[in-house]
């Protein structure tokens, strides 16, 4: 989207094309430089969409860093990266922010391949400590001298890749810094501001020379020496413990200043200043308020995490331009059928790892608060914890993204599958997600999936038919299944009664001649729209929906191979050990010769853009799918005629 931004309004951050830039100024010119820096995401997010609130929280925070710390020298990492666009703005990504999460454009997440300011790049949470701590690592290694700093916020201290990192940051002692960023909870005045004290007197630098001056006099009273310290010890951490919550974190092995009001830009500096001169592992708590500055964020934090390109500023609130569309959400039938088929037995629950919005079970958990249960960012604890439910008779369904199941593959299998529990994974967001790109795309759950021993892997035409594959999947199917599903609207078909699905069976759409073309899920749409341009030209292809990855319908694919000579795979997923390499393989294992051609994502990450460009870029789009079936048919024809 072309966006014209009258510069005028923004005259400090049109000055800043890079961190060194902004060093230059005065602190005085820091707040109005916040402003500004506010107001022009605000200005682009809502016209292009984009993560909204998250950003909005870390403007000043993210200001007082690059001010403080003299990146890229030194490293700051951020954690997921919904947090990152004022930290694009100000290193060199000014100019380029309307084109954020649109194809050719700038990522929504950090890059590395974008900007030498993005030291690690992360769609996941919870990361940003670990790759902190593999950084400084190297540099202590290699000699070398400068600051790392990671930033955790956003819901990401729920993850135990977070706490695993911290553990292991206390036990090494390196000098690392970790930001977190806390938006979940409010401040009461009177703890701030005993907090504020304590910050400034731990960390200044009178108070660190007196310690470190008595620290060192200990060690010439060796009868005492060590008692003094121990003493000493207790006596600071004593005080901390009782008026700040760093408790935990003293005990992982970090130095706790905190909380602070990080909308505070110049007691930001002052404290980040201070805890530079300092040896880590360091832990600065800071407080801050998602969608800062702008009503609509500050009142729905959850809604507003984000804004797509479908929705317009009315009056400092954000509203759909289609308030009711016509066809609902995937996400949304999902939700219906669970609240459905949880009336209809008690034993069913649903466990997300901190998506109930996103994967629908919002209204279910407030229907049924007792059945549905948010276990934070911890997909692996998901797994676990719906395998522990099912030892007991429960019938759980474990709802989260293709993507963020990636982070429990061991659960799956060892928790899950070896044991052969009956869990129902439900997972959204399978194929191209479209503009949050290749860290969010669900492209290799038919791969890693089909793989594991016991698990039935399924995906559905439409929204009926994701209906009866969870109600069959609850109630007819054995062991652990997974149903993927993409993401946006359904296709549109009437919503009927619950009907079973027996395991392992295809359906056959068109009986046709010249080739059989197999689509999964969503690709099986696309298919039969594909199908009507490939009548136009004299083709009459046989269509079958593959709603069954694992067990593959053999009787139907045995059938098939007898009457067709070119066989097409279409899903959307990963080429490499999916679908098509489960067709591959029963061809092969069976000893036909069929000329068969996979056609699905290729052996590369895919970047964003909106689904339909990915698509039409991939040829998986009716036009495309189209395209290589008739060059397939015709160049098999060709071959076949000389």
């Amino acid at each position: 989207m072309k966006m014209e931004i009258n510069w005028e309004k923004y005259k400090i951050l049109k000055s800043i094309d890079e961190p060194s830039d902004l060093r230059k100024l005065k602190p005085e010119s820091l707040e109005t430089l916040s402003e500004e820096l506010r107001n022009y995401i605000i200005e682009v997010v809502t016209q292009v969409g984009g993560h909204f609130g998250a950003n909005l929280g870390v403007v000043e925070l993210t200001i007082a860093l690059h001010y403080v710390f003299n990146t890229p020298k030194d490293k700051i990492v951020w954690d997921t990266g919904h947090q990152g666009y004022p930290h694009k703005v100000l290193t060199g990504r000014r100019d380029l922010l309307p084109t954020i999460r649109q194809l050719g454009g700038l990522s929504g997440f950090l890059k590395r391949e974008e900007s030498e300011y993005d030291v690690f790049g992360a769609g996941h949470a919870s990361t940003s400590i670990s790759a902190a701590l593999g950084i400084a690592t190297a540099r202590d290694m290699l000699g070398e001298d400068y600051k790392v700093i990671a930033v955790i916020g956003d819901g990401a201290l729920t993850g135990g890749l977070a706490f695993e990192a911290m553990n292991n940051c206390g036990y090494q002692k390196r000098d690392i810094i970790v930001i977190f960023n806390d938006n979940g909870i409010s401040i009461d005045p009177n703890v701030s501001a005993i907090s504020t004290y304590f910050n400034e007197l731990f960390s200044s630098r009178t108070v660190t020379k007196l310690r470190d001056k008595i620290w060192n006099a200990t060690d010439k009273i060796p009868s005492l020496g060590d008692r003094l310290k121990d003493f000493l010890s207790r006596l600071e951490g004593g005080i901390k413990s009782i008026v700040t919550p760093g408790m935990l974190f003293e005990a992982l092995g970090f130095n706790y200043f905190g909380p602070i009001n990080g909308h505070n830009i110049y007691k930001l500096i002052r404290i980040l200043s201070q805890i530079k001169r300092l040896k880590g592992p360091i832990l600065l708590h800071v407080m801050t308020e998602k969608g800062k500055g702008y009503p609509a964020a500050e009142n729905d934090s959850t809604r507003l995490h984000a804004i797509g390109k479908k929705e317009k500023i009315v009056v400092d609130t954000i509203e759909k331009i289609d308030l009711k569309p016509k066809v609902p959400s995937y996400s949304d039938v999902f939700g219906n059928a669970v609240a459905e088929l949880m009336e209809l037995d008690n034993r069913i629950v649903a466990i997300s790892a901190a998506m109930l919005s996103g994967t629908g079970l919002l209204n279910v958990s407030k229907r049924f608060p007792e059945r549905v249960f948010d276990v934070g960012i911890a997909e692996g604890h998901a797994v676990t914890y719906a395998s522990g439910m099912a030892t007991q008779g429960l019938l759980p369904i474990c709802a989260i993204y293709s993507t963020f199941l990636q982070r429990a593959f061991d659960q799956i299998i060892h928790d899950c599958a070896l044991q052969n529990l009956h869990v129902v994974f439900a997972l959204d967001r399978a194929g191209l997600v479209g503009e949050d790109g290749p860290t969010h795309h669900g492209t290799f759950d038919l791969a890693y999936l089909r793989l594991v021993p016991n698990m039935i892997v399924t995906a559905p035409k439409d929204e009926q038919e994701l209906r009866n594959l969870l109600y069959s999947a609850l109630f007819t199917y054995p062991g652990p299944v997974s149903i993927r599903y993409p993401r946006g609207k359904a296709v549109g078909v009437q919503i009927n009664k619950f009907e079973p699905i027996p395991l392992g069976k295809w359906e056959l759409l068109y009986a046709g001649s010249d080739v059989a073309i197999l689509g999964v899920g969503k690709m099986v749409q696309n298919i039969l729209n594909a199908r009507e341009l490939l009548l136009s030209k004299g083709y009459n292809p046989t269509i079958v929906n593959a709603r069954f990855i694992k067990p593959l319908d053999n009787e139907m694919l045995t059938q098939i191979a007898h009457t067709h000579e070119l066989i097409i795979t279409v899903e959307e997923g990963t080429v490499v050990g999916g679908f098509g390499s489960a067709v591959a393989e029963f061809l092969s294992k069976n000893n036909f010769k069929n000329d068969l051609h996979i056609i699905g994502i290729p052996d590369r990450f895919i970047e964003h853009g909106t689904q339909d460009e990915l698509l039409a870029m991939l040829k998986l789009d009716p036009t495309g799918i189209a395209s290589q079936v008739e060059y397939l048919v015709e160049k098999r024809t060709s071959v076949l005629n000389k």
